[in-house]
């Protein structure tokens, strides 16, 4: 028997993901000055462009998104006798390490650095060597139209609504794949909505100040925390974007939006500059003093992406500083003084929420050995080292609490201090909770989040507020 051969497509077919997309953030993230040189190469054509961004950077394809459900079907087609075949637009380089890893393909036809290898270039390439009528297709986007109409069959794999039916009334199809939604959420998960719960620490300021009348101030700080969000969010996007083969190698952060190819890396590079415009403009309206906070927040979190984090203990105390900046910039907003207790509290705090999330995840590698962890300055074995270091700053920041409660602050501050040690033994409780939750391996990647939707963490929360407000009721201002 005679079997036609199966010819399938690599980018948004194959994989959930855009090889051109990947190569060019690898570079980016690797020679970030390289990036003035793609206009250069595009200049050369498109088929240039791919092959040097092939040869400046390595992609491991044991990592990428790969459609699962395809995959399988394309092996069953194989163990049937069929010859399959890679043919894609992108580069020969990356096509081949691809083929080779999967182990499943007889023959790749790719662009070589003259021919970028797609839309009708593909169909005459294809019917050159199969003849027109000589192989089926497998396809995801209108640019596959050619190819489909000098095969004998289609395969449609991921494709918008529009273009199913398309193909269905112009061609025969012999299966398809629908694309996974995402939608809404997958939107969400992109801009990290749930992380816009730490902004809410730029309030700190006015409660700590018992100024919670000032409906001024108010205004300002619920715009600064919407500046906030959506720099953050722009942070995110690019992080992400950035850290995708870290990411890929994370048994949870895997099944984040872009490193999973549920969202279109295109849709981040382009997302990212309009959150962070749009925030700083906002952020310009609370006042310039804000503004340079925000501009410094986002600055930190950048070099954090690109260098801190892939330094030992140095990434913990950035993350630290981090927390600690949303609120400086609340303080400047609202115009209130810092206190030395306050920064101090919160430095050793977030210091120990910083350690909480580097431990949590070295205790979920592997084998816990020797060995560096991907993308971090981290060993395996550091982890009973973090756990320490992270308990003892826990425990600082409450030394620090303790010492503020015997502060003249406190006594014009509240009518009743005494009630307010009570927030000792709660803070002591709860650092020592989150630290047991960690050590058991129910720890969220970030301990903030945890901590929400932890019903003790809540209850905690709960009791420290109601402790403040016993001791402040007829509380005197600054």
């Amino acid at each position: 028997m005679i079997h036609v051969p199966l010819v399938v497509d690599l980018d948004g077919t194959l994989i959930h993901t855009d090889m051109l997309h990947e190569s060019a953030l690898r570079l980016f993230k690797k020679r970030p000055w390289d990036v003035v040189r793609l206009p250069v190469w595009l200049a050369a054509g498109k088929a240039s462009l791919k092959q040097k961004l092939a040869a400046g950077v390595h992609v491991d394809p044991a990592t990428l998104p790969y459609n699962l459900s395809l995959l399988a079907w394309l092996k069953d087609q194989r163990a049937a006798g069929r010859p399959l075949v890679l043919c894609t637009a992108s580069d020969a380089r990356i096509a081949q390490s691809i083929a080779d890893h999967l182990g499943l393909f007889d023959q790749v036809i790719a662009s070589d650095g003259h021919i970028n290898l797609a839309g009708p270039r593909k169909a005459q390439a294809l019917s050159q060597r199969f003849g027109e009528g000589g192989f089926d297709y497998v396809g995801n986007s209108h640019a596959d139209l050619a190819v489909w109409a000098v095969a004998r069959r289609a395969v449609v794999v991921n494709a918008s609504g529009s273009l199913s039916r398309l193909v269905r009334e112009r061609f025969e199809v012999e299966a398809e794949f629908k694309a996974p939604g995402s939608g809404l959420l997958g939107l969400a998960r992109t801009l990290r909505v749930h992380q816009w719960l730490k902004n809410l620490l730029l309030f700190v300021p006015l409660l700590a100040a018992h100024d919670l009348t000032n409906t001024g101030a108010w205004a300002k700080l619920v715009a600064g925390l919407v500046a906030f969000c959506l720099c953050a969010s722009s942070v995110y996007v690019l992080n992400d974007l950035l850290d995708l083969e870290s990411d890929r190698h994370h048994p949870r952060k895997r099944e984040r939006p872009f490193a999973s190819g549920q969202v279109p890396l295109l849709a981040g590079v382009l997302l990212a500059p309009v959150l962070l415009v749009v925030g700083l403009l906002l952020g310009g309206q609370v006042g310039a003093g804000f503004l340079v906070c925000l501009l410094l927040y986002y600055t930190l979190t950048c070099v954090y992406s690109w260098v801190l984090k892939r330094l030992a203990l140095v990434d913990c105390i950035a993350l630290a500083l981090l927390y600690t900046m949303r609120i400086i910039a609340g303080s400047v907003a609202v115009g209130h003084a810092l206190s030395f207790w306050l920064l101090a509290f919160s430095v050793f705090l977030f210091l120990s929420l910083a350690f909480v999330k580097r431990y949590a995840e070295l205790d979920i590698q592997p084998g816990k050995g020797t060995g560096k962890i991907h993308g971090r300055g981290y060993l395996a074995s550091d982890a009973p080292l973090v756990q320490t270091m992270g308990i003892m700053a826990g425990y600082a920041s409450v030394v620090v609490l303790a010492l503020y409660l015997n502060s003249e602050a406190v006594a014009r501050l509240y009518r009743s201090p005494v009630w307010i040690w009570g927030a000792v033994p709660v803070m002591l409780f709860w650092v020592s909770w989150m630290w047991l939750q960690a050590n058991r391996g129910k720890m969220h990647d970030d301990p903030l989040v945890f901590a929400v939707k932890d019903r003790a963490s809540l209850a905690a929360g709960a009791l420290f507020v109601a402790i403040l407000v016993i001791g402040s009721i007829g509380s005197v201002p600054w």
